[in-house]
């Protein structure tokens, strides 16, 4: 075999090894996860929801803004929460350490048995609007 022909077989090699060595590993177990849209008008009881989750093995929910018939529906529910700091809530959570704390303390820590994985801030945001200039101090205070 030639030495151009070896050095292009190379890269599907690899492929090959990599798909293989990934073969041993369960590695999307417990890594699914849907995110909650809260737009849709009927939209289903958030208990519903959650026991849709359940049936279906789904581990991970996001939901863009604090919502609290979701966030009591996922009481001791097992399933990993993310969590995000609406835009409308970032100037308030930015200007203050006592905003920022309020903001935790009625959407995180009043929930006891929720499965909070994280807590995002920023999500939509473009670095020109006025979110924009406030997001990295709303990141740090939350």
């Amino acid at each position: 075999m030639s030495e151009s022909r070896i050095v292009s077989l190379s890269p599907m090699l690899l492929v090959l090894l990599s798909l293989l060595m990934a073969s041993f590993f369960d590695t999307t177990a417990g890594q699914i996860g849907v995110c909650y849209g809260m737009l849709g008008d009927p939209r289903p009881n958030p208990s519903d929801v959650v026991a849709l989750y359940k049936q279906r093995n789904i581990q991970r929910m996001r939901l863009n803004a604090p919502d609290p018939e979701a966030l009591n529906a996922l009481r001791n529910s097992d399933i990993e929460l993310i969590l995000d700091v609406p835009k409308t809530d970032l100037d308030r959570v930015a200007s203050s350490q006592a905003e920022a704390d309020t903001w935790v303390r009625d959407n995180v820590k009043n929930y006891d048995g929720v499965r909070f994985r994280y807590i995002t801030v920023g999500n939509e945001v473009k670095p020109a609007e006025p979110a924009g200039r406030i997001l990295f101090q709303a990141m740090q205070r939350t």
